[in-house]
């Protein structure tokens, strides 16, 4: 079963924004990702500048997720975001 739209809330240079968004896309039961850039909106800037990557479900509001850790293979990427989303 899909699950819930994701969003991943980054800036262009961020290798810890590049390398989640890699990872996020081999997870085949994410379906959709949408990927904000924070530079193209000045709310998001305000927000997220210090704080990308921001993972979070999609909705109203927004729930932010925790941020996983960088070293977390593809595998267990998906066994923590399985964990976070029940």
């Amino acid at each position: 079963m899909p699950w819930p739209p994701l969003i991943l809330y980054s800036k262009p240079g961020c290798h810890l924004c590049e390398g989640l968004a890699d990872k996020l896309r081999q997870i085949p039961e994410i379906t959709l990702l949408e990927i904000r850039d924070i530079t193209s909106n000045p709310s998001w800037w305000e927000q997220y500048q210090l704080k990308v990557p921001v993972l979070t479900l999609a909705g109203d509001p927004e729930r932010p997720l925790p941020r996983p850790s960088p070293r977390l293979t593809v595998s267990q990427l998906r066994a923590w975001l399985e964990k976070q989303l029940r």
